[in-house]
C-alpha cells in the first residue's frame, strides 16, 4: 500500500516537471523575438533623430551665415559714412583755417586804422584847443554850465505853466476828484487790489490760454466772472475783477491749468470747480481759526463770512487782520473802562463782517454787518455797537463808543496800511535821506505820516528858478526809488535872511 502511494507521488512529480519543461521552451522563444524587434525599433529611431539633428544644425548654420553677411554689409556702409563725414570735416577745417587767416589780416588792418584815427583825433583836438584858446576840460565845464542854466529856465517855465493850467482847470477837475473819492476804493488802491498777476513758464502758454478762436479765454471768463488780460507783458497774464473771491478762484484755477499744461474748455471747467471748492474750504477754515484764536464761538455762517474777509482789503488794510486788531484793542479798552470785555471782543471781531457781502448787498457796510449779526443770533448790544461804529445810527451804549474808538485806532495809527512800526519809520527815514542827497538841500523833514516832505535849501546854491526845478527833480526821484501809499507833497523852501545890529 505504501509502495503504491510512493509510486503515485513520483508519477505526479514527474508529470509536473515534464509540464514545466514543455511550457518554458516556447516562452523563451517568444522573448527572444520581442528583444530583436525592440533593438530594430531603437536603431530606427536613432537614425531618424540623427537625421533631424543634422537638418536643424544645417538650418542654424545657414541663418548664422546670413546674419553675419548682413552685419558685414551694415558695417561696411557705416565705415563709408564715417569716411565721408571725415572728408567733409577735413574740408570744413581747411575753410575755417582760411577764414581765420583772413580775419587775422582784417584785425591787423583794423588795429592799424584805429591807431591812425586816434592820431588824427588827437591832432584835431590840439588844433581846436589852439584855435579856441580853451582846453578840453574848460570847454566841457562851460558847456555844462550853459546847458544847466538853460535847463533850469526851461523847467521853471514849464512848471509855472503846468501850475497855472492846473489852477485854471481846478473847478473842472474838482468834480472828477469828488466823483472818484466817493467810490469805495481809491484809484491807486483799485489798480493794486482789483488785479492779480499770474506768471507763465513761457510765452507759448499765452496761445494755449487764448485757445482756438479764443474759446479757452471765453470759457474761462464765463466760468469765473473775471477778465483775463493777455498782453505784451513777458511771461505774465493779468486777472482783473473787483470781486476778490472771484479773482482768487480765477488765480487758483489758472495756476493749476498752467501746471497741468492741458488747457481746453472741459479742463477749465474742472479746474474752476475744484478751485471754488478749495477756496470755500479755505475760507471756512480761516474764519474758524480767527474765532478760535480769540476764544470766541460764533455761528458757522458768520465764521464763513469772517473767512471771506481774508481776501478783502480796504484802504490798504487786510480786513480780517483789521477785525482781529479791533477785537484785541476793544478788549483792552473794555478792561480799562470796566465794560464787558467778552462783548467788546465779540463786537470788534464782527464789526466789519458786512464787507464780506457788500459787493452783493446795497447799503453801508456797518448796517449790513449789524443785520447779519442779528440774523445769526447776536445780542442787541452787539448788534447796536456794530451798526453805530460809523454813526449810521446814534451811539447809545458805552460798548458802541468803545467799538468806534477801537476801529479808529486800528485804521488811523501810523503804518496801518499793512506796515509794521519799523517799516513805517524806515520809510520816513528813506524819504528824508533821498531828499538830502541833492547837493542844494540843507535839511529835509517828513510830515503828515510821510504824505508831505518839507525841504530847506541853501539860498546861495539854488535861486528861485533852481528851487522850482529841484522840487520837480525830487518828486520824480521819489516816484522812481521809493514805494509809498497815496501821494507825497514836496515843498521846497528857500529863504535868505540879512541880520544887522544897531548900536
Amino acid at each position: 500500500m505504501l509502495l503504491n502511494y510512493v509510486g503515485w507521488g513520483i508519477s505526479v512529480v514527474a508529470a509536473i516537471a515534464i509540464g514545466f519543461l514543455v511550457g518554458t521552451v516556447p516562452r523563451r522563444r517568444k522573448e527572444g523575438r520581442l528583444l530583436e524587434a525592440a533593438n530594430e525599433e531603437a536603431e530606427r529611431l536613432k537614425k531618424e533623430s540623427l537625421f533631424e539633428a543634422k537638418q536643424e544644425i544645417q538650418t542654424l548654420r545657414d541663418d548664422l551665415e546670413k546674419r553675419t553677411q548682413r552685419r558685414e554689409e551694415e558695417t561696411s556702409r557705416a565705415e563709408e559714412r564715417v569716411i565721408a563725414r571725415e572728408n567733409r570735416l577735413r574740408d570744413k577745417s581747411a575753410q575755417l583755417e582760411k577764414m581765420e587767416d583772413a580775419l587775422r589780416e582784417d584785425e591787423e588792418a583794423l588795429v592799424s586804422l584805429k591807431k591812425e584815427g586816434e592820431t588824427l583825433l588827437e591832432e584835431g583836438k590840439h588844433q581846436l584847443e589852439r584855435i579856441a584858446g580853451w582846453t578840453q576840460d574848460q570847454a566841457r565845464d562851460h558847456l555844462m554850465k550853459v546847458v544847466e542854466t538853460e535847463s533850469q529856465r526851461f523847467f521853471s517855465r514849464k512848471i509855472e505853466e503846468v501850475e497855472r493850467r492846473a489852477k485854471d482847470e481846478a473847478e473842472q477837475r474838482a468834480a472828477h476828484v469828488i466823483a472818484t473819492a466817493i467810490q469805495r476804493y481809491a484809484a491807486e488802491y483799485v489798480e493794486e487790489n482789483a488785479v492779480s498777476s499770474v506768471p507763465l513758464p513761457s510765452e507759448e502758454f499765452k496761445g494755449r490760454i487764448i485757445g482756438r478762436e479764443g474759446r479757452n479765454i471765453k470759457t474761462f471768463e464765463a466760468l469765473t466772472g473775471v477778465e483775463l488780460l493777455v498782453d505784451d507783458t513777458p511771461e505774465m497774464v493779468v486777472l482783473s475783477c473787483f470781486h476778490p473771491l472771484r479773482r482768487e478762484v480765477a488765480r487758483m484755477a489758472l495756476t493749476r491749468l498752467i501746471e497741468d499744461g492741458r488747457i481746453h474748455p472741459a479742463q477749465i471747467e474742472e479746474k474752476v470747480q475744484r478751485a471754488k471748492a478749495h477756496l470755500s474750504e479755505r475760507v471756512k477754515e480761516e474764519g474758524r481759526k480767527a474765532a478760535f484764536d480769540l476764544g470766541i464761538e460764533i455761528h458757522p455762517e458768520l465764521a464763513t463770512l469772517l473767512g471771506r474777509l481774508r481776501y478783502r482789503t480796504s484802504y490798504g488794510q487786510n480786513q480780517l487782520t483789521h477785525s482781529l486788531e479791533v477785537s484785541t484793542i476793544a478788549k483792552i479798552l473794555a478792561d480799562e473802562l470796566g465794560v464787558d470785555a467778552a462783548q467788546a471782543k465779540r463786537a470788534g471781531l464782527l464789526h466789519d463782517i458786512g464787507k464780506a457781502v457788500d459787493h452783493e448787498v446795497d447799503g453801508p457796510h456797518a448796517l449790513i454787518s449789524a443785520d447779519l449779526a442779528r440774523r445769526y443770533g447776536e445780542s442787541k448790544e452787539i448788534v447796536h455797537a456794530i451798526a453805530a461804529h460809523h454813526e449810521d445810527v446814534e451811539l447809545k451804549t458805552p460798548l458802541a463808543v468803545l467799538i468806534q474808538a477801537a476801529d479808529t485806532l486800528s485804521a488811523a495809527r501810523p503804518g496801518a496800511r499793512q506796515e509794521t512800526y519799523e517799516r513805517y519809520v524806515q520809510r520816513l527815514h528813506d524819504l528824508e535821506e533821498l531828499c538830502r542827497s541833492f547837493p542844494a538841500v540843507h535839511e529835509a523833514f517828513a510830515l503828515q505820516a510821510g504824505r508831505e516832505v518839507r525841504i530847506m535849501v541853501h539860498p546861495d546854491r539854488a535861486g528861485d528858478d533852481a528851487a522850482a526845478k529841484l522840487a520837480y527833480d525830487i518828486a520824480r526821484a521819489i516816484e522812481e526809488e521809493l514805494s509809498y501809499p497815496g501821494e507825497i507833497k514836496v515843498n521846497v523852501i528857500r529863504q535868505t535872511q540879512f541880520t544887522e545890529a544897531a548900536k
